[in-house]
């Protein structure tokens, strides 16, 4: 197939029943990509300086916030700009590579969820060997699994995406390029490359999917054989966090990319938002206020930062 493209713009149209209100939701959204920036970054920050957080938990958790102020940046500056500057357009190029950063960044995102739940499994299930087996070097080959699987879930889908011809419609009815709607707009037969991003789309989420239900189902049941109600709870409010996230992560991208086609657009914009704005925005809150380690660090790292800052005064 030979891509012989005549469009060498899209026009993203975002919100076009909200018309009036874009200026509003441009600074919505630029408030919430500030506080999506801070949270991530203080939890980043946090695993970094605390050494009681240097555990296998924290340290996925930090690449799980990495991921986040990634995948949020390859899609909201743009459409912040875009509602402020009231150009809705980005060339060919700029469209296809934040449709494969989109797709590669979460791809990644949900087979770590997957590791963070299998290590919430060792932790519970086999507390003996936990140090053994999440060792540093497990750890690593973990988290490049995960990158890994992410992009060979992608690089199919992406590679034929890329060599569709584009002819006269250009119009994307969302506020960035979705891989959905950017084939449907291909003037060639996209059976064959529909199928194949449904089916990589369809891998990865019920395929990490299983693996983190399959990990909470052997966690549920070691917790439930506990004897006391304290312990329980002590082992519940570990996973809640993890379970809370994978709850938010894995409804709304199912219902985006495993959905039939029929559905209104809206809903997609809206789940869209969910995963992109809304979920990033939660997490540095559920993990850090749902989180005794995470808030006796942030107390720590605020205590030293009053002592140096008073050290500064005094000179």
């Amino acid at each position: 197939m030979l891509n012989h493209t005549t469009v060498t713009e899209f026009l993203l149209l975002g919100f076009p029943s909200l018309h009036y209100q874009e200026h509003l939701i441009a600074v919505i959204l630029l408030a919430s990509y500030l506080v999506i920036l801070a949270g991530n970054l203080l939890i980043i920050s946090l695993v970094l300086a605390e050494r009681d957080l240097y555990t296998p938990m924290y340290f996925f958790l930090c690449n799980l916030s990495c991921l986040e102020l990634l995948i949020t940046t390859s899609i909201i500056p743009k459409a912040i700009g875009n509602l402020l500057m009231g150009s809705k357009a980005i060339s060919y190029p700029g469209c296809l590579t934040q449709c494969y950063f989109y797709y590669l960044l979460c791809c990644i995102e949900f087979a770590l969820l997957a590791v963070m739940s299998y290590d919430r499994f060792v932790a519970i299930c086999h507390p003996l060997q936990y140090p053994m087996i999440m060792n540093n070097q497990f750890c690593l080959q973990l988290l490049l699994g995960s990158w890994t699987a992410g992009f060979l879930a992608t690089v199919a889908s992406t590679v034929l995406i890329s060599r569709l011809p584009f002819c006269n419609a250009n119009h994307i009815d969302h506020f960035f390029c979705d891989s959905v709607l950017l084939i449907k707009l291909s003037c060639a037969e996209t059976q064959i490359v529909e199928l194949i991003n449904f089916m990589a789309s369809s891998i990865i989420l019920l395929g990490s999917l299983g693996m983190t239900a399959l990990s909470y189902l052997y966690i549920i049941n070691t917790i439930l054989r506990l004897p006391s109600a304290s312990s329980r709870h002590k082992m519940f409010s570990t996973c809640s966090s993890h379970f809370t996230i994978v709850i938010l992560g894995y409804g709304s991208c199912i219902f985006m990319y495993l959905q039939p086609s029929s559905h209104h657009i809206s809903y997609n914009k809206a789940v869209a938002l969910l995963n992109t704005v809304v979920t990033p925005l939660m997490s540095p809150f559920i993990f850090s206020l749902r989180n005794q380690q995470m808030k006796d660090a942030l107390k720590a790292g605020l205590k030293r930062s009053v002592i140096i800052f008073r050290q500064h005064l005094s000179i």
